[in-house]
């Protein structure tokens, strides 16, 4: 029989912890430089949930493997979300939340000062730039 440690995690604590990223790019998801600014919360299911704190934009992202929620904590950002080919741009403030559904790409922008917590199912893709299809 597995052992089971159940136990719980101040979310201020390490939300307080997170140095901001001033001036987010996508290409610091791939160079490490913004290590700082996230920190994993716990791990969920086949994911994670993280927390971040910066201002600008991220690199296209999808889940394949699920939907992922994201919550802004303090801040504000627009995400967007790829929808039979069209942009969706939801605006987001602090307490909103949005479920990012399952294999669609999707990328934050003009965040500011955010602080956001996202419940994240892995593998997830990246790039750059937004795939073809």
């Amino acid at each position: 029989m597995a052992i089971v440690t159940v136990g719980r995690k101040s979310l201020a604590d390490i939300v307080g912890r997170l140095v901001h990223l001033p001036n987010r790019t996508p290409e610091m998801a791939f160079d490490g430089i913004a290590d700082q600014a996230f920190a994993e919360v716990a791990p969920y299911r086949y994911g994670a949930i993280a927390v971040g704190y910066y201002s600008g934009s991220s690199e296209w992202e999808r889940h394949q493997a699920g939907d992922e929620i994201v919550m802004v904590l303090e801040g504000r950002t627009t995400v967007v979300v790829m929808v039979d080919g069209a942009a969706q741009r939801i605006e987001l403030h602090a307490g909103e939340l949005l479920v990012v559904p399952q294999n669609h790409w999707h990328r934050f922008e003009h965040s500011e000062h955010l602080k956001i917590m996202g419940i994240t199912p892995q593998p997830s893709d990246h790039s750059l730039t937004l795939p073809a299809g």
